[in-house]
């Protein structure tokens, strides 16, 4: 079986290896005329709501009706990261970038560019199209420039539902490489030496998790993904899953053999049909081909692997509510220790790792620890994986090297602030995480650092605000999140957080009149974190905190002039029509309340005893006429 995977991985790559042009010197500028072209298609999750998977079956049909089978191929990937211009397709070899497409494209495509091999322009990244009307690579991209891919190395690039795109980038070479070659404490020695550490909340060191459990004598032993993503704004874990779901499949099958287990779980939660389709798929293909099951490549060895689905409890991303869900209790987490590494699944030994850390486990294996730690910085080695949303020009996907400023990632990469609005804070590490103000714009973005400024890595959400942002409001809408997910068990998260929740709610709406609320809302913040049972109690409060230590000035506005700036709070802002009114009457017709009067051409009133503050005449005005404030 080994000389089949082997014989599928050279064959195959012959067959793909123009979707990676560029790291294997294969000219750009070659024609397509005589050449095998290769359309790949995203058809993440984002980009098939938008149309992505209707495109795929129409350019196959446009491609047969133009009898061009022969030289061009459509292929389905993953995310290609760039969510903002979906639906994407990217022509290789020379790495076409067409973006924002739609069904009325495809007979030009085909027929312009598929048959005459002429690049049909006005589809392509703006970015990418020269003075000159020369056409750069998807890879010049200012928004992939400074990306470097681990995680994300085939995502995009090869067909998530097709194992042999992934035998032949090397998949299933560690898988190999650990059963034949490496001992299990060998495997650990390696991850141990790379520090990789667990990508999906505090950076815990894998290698050290996994020696744990090696350590521990017992009759089973288990290992467990987590891929239950809950924080708002976050699709890292499902972009893996849905564009490259083997390399988390073997890299816990090298896991079960590193520490001794045979058997494993993903635990996905059910919101992500596409996820859950192709893992089952890739764990059917990987049983076809031994690569699971029992003498796994004639080794002697044996894994079993299953999914379980999370019904959408965000406290279940907590390991010890996710082992009760995986039982088949009710996902509530217990105190620690013991760990789960000691104590899991059924009480036994048990390593639960997120789905970006197992994505590197085999980039490492394949090409040791040094290089793996000659990418980011001493403490925090390898790239990470975030989702670049909020108020950002180029929102989606991203994996940069650990080191990598939050400059660099919202100007550079995520193209800055649009209509030029000015840069806020930047919230990471989603509902437990923190606010990151402006003046950390140039701090290098590692575990440490993060920590030190007040939030956290966590899995990755990486939520941009600028200027139209109310902080208070920000920390109210994710404690009021956490507030819905909290389990009920203990009393400083079910009472605390609401209390807290509440405060914040008084501020908004005006209700606060003492200043000294904030220490009596800071003090509470703080008991919440030291007492809590887990680690949604523990960091729950950390969006107040940072709101408080790093935009007090917001919070004092709020209490002390009742306004807010920001025009958010809407039990705090007042509008008013100034002297640029033109008599339009198009405030008058969009007020839901009928509160403003004038006539055709004459200056308009606002009742301000019946507006609701809904703001519509604001943004209706076409001149700037009406004040918020």
């Amino acid at each position: 079986m080994t000389k089949t995977i082997d014989k599928i991985r050279k064959e195959r790559f012959e067959a793909i290896k123009v979707r990676f042009a560029k790291q294997f010197d294969i000219p750009l500028s070659k024609g397509l005329v005589d050449e095998k072209i290769h359309v790949v298609v995203c058809c993440d999750t984002g980009c098939r709501v938008s149309g992505g998977d209707t495109i795929r079956l129409k350019l196959e049909d446009a491609v047969k009706r133009y009898n061009l089978e022969e030289k061009v191929g459509i292929y389905q990937g993953g995310c290609f990261g760039l969510c903002s211009t979906g639906p994407n397709i990217i022509v290789y070899p020379q790495g076409i970038f067409y973006t924002l497409i739609n069904e009325k494209d495809i007979e030009e495509l085909v027929g312009r560019h598929f048959r005459e091999g002429n690049i049909v322009k006005r589809l392509v990244y703006k970015e990418l199209v020269q003075p000159d009307q020369v056409i750069k690579p998807v890879t010049e991209a200012k928004f992939y420039r400074k990306q470097v891919k681990i995680a994300l190395k085939n995502v995009g690039v090869i067909d998530p539902e097709n194992l042999d795109d992934y035998l032949a980038v090397d998949g299933y070479q560690a898988l190999k490489k650990c059963l034949f070659e490496l001992k299990p404490q060998e495997v650990i020695n390696i991850l141990k030496e790379s520090n990789l550490r667990g990508r999906g909340g505090a950076g815990f060191p894998t290698g050290i998790k996994w020696q744990t459990a090696h350590d521990q004598t017992s009759d089973k032993k288990y290992v467990c993904c987590n891929a239950d993503e809950g924080d708002p704004g976050a699709f890292m874990d499902r972009s893996i899953l849905e564009g490259d779901p083997h390399s988390v499949i073997e890299a816990m099958i090298i896991c079960g053999y590193a520490i001794g287990a045979d058997e494993g779980f993903i635990y996905v939660r059910a919101e992500y049909p596409n996820a859950i389709k192709r893992l089952n798929l890739a764990i059917k293909q990987a049983e076809e081909m031994n690569l699971l099951g029992d003498n796994i490549l004639g080794s002697n060895f044996n894994f079993k692997l299953t999914l379980r689905l999370g019904a959408g409890a965000f406290v279940c991303g907590e390991e010890t509510a996710l082992i009760a869900s995986i039982e088949g209790k009710r996902g509530i987490p217990i105190t620690k220790p013991p760990f789960p590494a000691v104590s899991g699944i059924y009480g036994k030994p048990t390593i639960i790792n997120n789905v970006e850390t197992y994505a590197n486990v085999t980039r490492i294996l394949l090409n040791g620890p040094d290089w793996f730690k000659s990418i980011g910085t001493e403490k925090s080695p390898g790239t990470k994986v975030f989702s670049l949303g909020g108020k950002i020009v180029n929102s989606g996907l991203i994996e940069v090297p650990m080191g990598t400023t939050i400059r660099e990632i919202v100007y550079e990469i995520g193209g800055g602030i649009p209509n030029n609005k000015a840069f806020k804070a930047v919230q990471t590490g989603g509902p437990s995480g923190g606010c990151i103000p402006k003046e950390f714009l140039d701090v290098p973005i590692d575990y440490d650092n993060l920590a030190k400024l007040g939030s956290i890595m966590g899995s990755g959400g990486f939520i941009v605000l600028d200027e139209d942002n109310c902080m208070v409001d920000i920390a109210k809408f994710y404690l009021s999140f956490t507030v819905d997910e909290s389990c009920g068990k203990c009393t400083p998260c079910r009472i605390g957080n609401k209390r807290l929740y509440e405060m914040l709610d008084d501020i908004t709406s005006g209700r606060v009149d003492n200043i000294k609320f904030l220490d009596k809302m800071h003090e509470l913040a703080v008991t919440i974190i030291e007492t809590s049972a887990c680690g949604l109690g523990q960091t729950a409060p950390n969006p107040v905190i940072s709101t408080l230590q790093y935009f007090s000035e917001e919070y004092l506005e709020h209490i002390v002039n009742k306004k807010c700036h920001s025009g958010v709070c809407q039990a705090l802002v007042d509008y008013t029509i100034n002297d640029k009114c033109i008599g339009c009457t198009r405030c008058q017709r969009v007020c839901p309340m009928q509160c403003i009067t004038g006539i055709l051409r004459s200056p308009h009133v606002i009742d301000q005893s019946v507006c609701i503050k809904c703001g519509s005449c604001y943004f209706e005005c076409p001149v700037g006429a009406i004040d918020r404030g």
